[in-house]
């Protein structure tokens, strides 16, 4: 007998990513798409019993970096050990197209400065087998893997690609400069990028300590680019803005692009202690530029972002010290035996940080507070949780408890830093959860690999902060789901619904929970990364196919290329208009 679906989902509690309350029902799957939702009694030609679960459309990640991972791997990971279906790449202004051929080194290098990912790594993982943006999304059409992914175009490649040798020295644009890169966004999102993305952020240089060349870019630059959008007719303007600058200047150069180019603009929103205040002036500036009709949203985390510190990690409190500089490529198991030396112990804690970069350097000298991840991994830290409270409570030098700390477990601990307090950030953010104008993202996947696994944030957020200060789970999956898709023109996805794309998640709710980060030694050519795990994912399904049963993958490929924006199914659509 012919089955009717292709996969029936029996009995879960529907999450449905619109922000409705819960419901019960089966949901049926055929050639991709959902295309029946309540009392099913056909066949499926394989089925999932989710009695007690919770389904969930697949969350939706606009903020990563798994430009050069595409290229080399399938699996989108750690994201998609998460409930992540769809990935968007090319954010902050960093990416590997356009490029000429006398410019691959250079994008390395700044993918190695900006997105801390090993020089060694891409050289031997990115084949650059492509020279326009176009040709890169052609070279991406060939790959598949474990989620969708889609991507933008970066400003630092497109300026080098077209200004050359001054392009990458910050020098100004021509008139002529200007025109060409309007030109090549315009042709970029044509061809299916979901738009442009820049970067103002001072953190953002090459390894050589030398800033990114969108960053001291001026207004008629971004408006060239923004302008290339509107003649393509589609797509989102993506920027990392200035964190030491004035809130108002940045949300002034934002605003001129959605209302010069009429174009929707996303930025990042990053708390910081040396810009205090600029958080909530940020949040207001959003408000008031939906007041006023523009379009301009805030991407945040549900945390604070926190920088991970380890002996084989990218860096830790000594590892800009001269004495550390022999042992930094050093087994795991020589460098533990070396710093356990009191000798060395006592050089490396009588010295000071010191790298040409000073972005490093201020890294590691603004370190307030250090904790200690274990398994499970609970990220809601209170003050009192620091290393820095529990040296004052024991009368020791912090310092000397954060050395000895980083030898606990053989040199595998972990320890994170916050550049906020917890509660506070919590606090401050709880509202934004569920606005359409402030999008949860900024996870990172594919970047930071020795630095950062914040890509575990969808998870987090239904372990970490569930059912605290009134978040419940509706909103929760909204936030996770249909809005995010929403806000870079996706919305064939992040909503259960019949004629929507079949990316969904079965969780097993009560028992969700995150494993502490390790690090694996599985990138091309040798190189390290962190992992994180977690537990409840029964099953994460990408285009009706099971890609993870009980986080373990299923062998199923069928994640591909995204090209350009989407419509929402029609009888979704005609929902909408009955609604307004």
């Amino acid at each position: 007998m012919t089955s009717q679906f292709d996969l029936v989902i029996r009995a879960g509690t529907i999450v449905d990513g619109t922000g409705a309350a819960a419901y019960v029902a089966d949901i049926g799957v055929k050639d991709g798409i959902i295309t029946e939702i309540g009392d099913i009694s056909a066949c499926g030609s394989e089925e999932i019993d989710a009695t007690g679960r919770t389904i969930t459309p697949g969350f939706v990640d606009v903020h990563t970096h798994y430009d050069g991972q595409i290229t080399w791997e399938s699996r989108m990971a750690p994201s998609s050990n998460h409930g992540v279906t769809t990935v968007v790449m090319g954010n902050c202004g960093v990416g590997f197209a356009p490029v000429r051929d006398g410019d691959h080194q250079l994008m390395i290098k700044l993918m190695e400065g900006v997105e801390d990912i090993p020089e060694v790594v891409m050289a031997e993982g990115v084949p650059f087998n492509w020279t326009t943006f176009p040709d890169y999304l052609d070279a991406l059409d060939q790959r598949s893997a474990d989620v969708d992914f889609a991507t933008q175009i970066p400003h630092s490649p497109l300026r080098v690609f077209v200004m050359g040798e001054r392009g990458a020295n910050l020098a100004p644009p021509t008139r002529e400069d200007l025109a060409e890169m309007r030109q090549c966004v315009g042709e970029a999102v044509k061809a299916g990028a979901l738009g442009v993305a820049s970067s103002r952020n001072l953190f953002h240089r090459f390894r050589s300590g030398e800033l990114a060349p969108s960053v001291t870019t001026e207004l008629d630059e971004v408006l060239a680019l923004a302008r290339g959008l509107a003649d393509a007719g589609s797509g989102v303007f993506q920027c990392n803005p200035n964190l030491n600058a004035d809130v108002e200047g940045e949300m002034a150069l934002f605003r001129a692009i959605a209302e010069q180019a009429d174009v929707p603009v996303t930025f990042s929103l990053i708390d910081t202690a040396f810009n205090q205040g600029a958080w909530a002036r940020y949040v207001a500036a959003v408000r008031q530029a939906e007041a006023d009709g523009l379009t301009i949203r805030a991407q945040f985390m549900p945390r604070p972002m926190g920088v991970l510190y380890g002996l084989d990690l990218s860096y830790h409190p000594f590892s800009l010290n001269p004495s550390f500089r022999p042992l930094a490529q050093l087994p795991l198991a020589e460098k533990v035996k070396a710093m356990r030396d009191p000798e060395l112990r006592a050089k490396l804690l009588a010295e000071e940080p010191d790298d040409p970069n000073p972005a490093f350097v201020g890294l590691l000298k603004s370190i307030t507070a250090l904790y200690r991840i274990g398994d499970p991994a609970d990220y809601n830290f209170a003050a009192k949780d620091s290393l820095q409270a529990e040296a004052a409570q024991r009368g020791v030098p912090a310092m000397e408890l954060i050395y000895d700390a980083l030898l606990e477990d053989e040199g595998r601990a972990i320890l994170c830093s916050y550049s906020q307090d917890v509660p506070a950030y919590l606090a401050q953010s709880r509202d934004l959860i569920g606005d359409d104008r402030f999008i949860v993202a900024l996870g990172d996947g594919g970047a930071h690999y020795g630095m950062i696994c914040d890509a575990a944030y969808t998870t987090y957020l239904l372990t970490g902060r569930l059912g605290a200060d009134g978040l419940d789970l509706p909103t929760a999956i909204k936030a996770l789901t249909s809005q995010p898709a929403q806000s870079v023109g996706l919305n064939d996805r992040g909503v259960l619904s019949v004629g929507y794309k079949a990316d969904i998640n079965v969780i097993d709710l009560p028992n969700l929970m995150l494993h502490r980060p390790q690090v694996i030694a599985d990138l091309p050519a040798g190189g390290k990364r962190l992992s994180q795990k977690s537990k409840g994912y029964v099953a994460t399904i990408v285009s009706g196919t099971v890609t993870y049963r009980d986080g373990v993958p299923s062998g199923a490929l069928p994640g591909r290329l995204v090209r350009g924006v989407k419509a929402a199914p029609p009888a979704r659509a005609e929902a909408v208009r009955e609604l307004a």
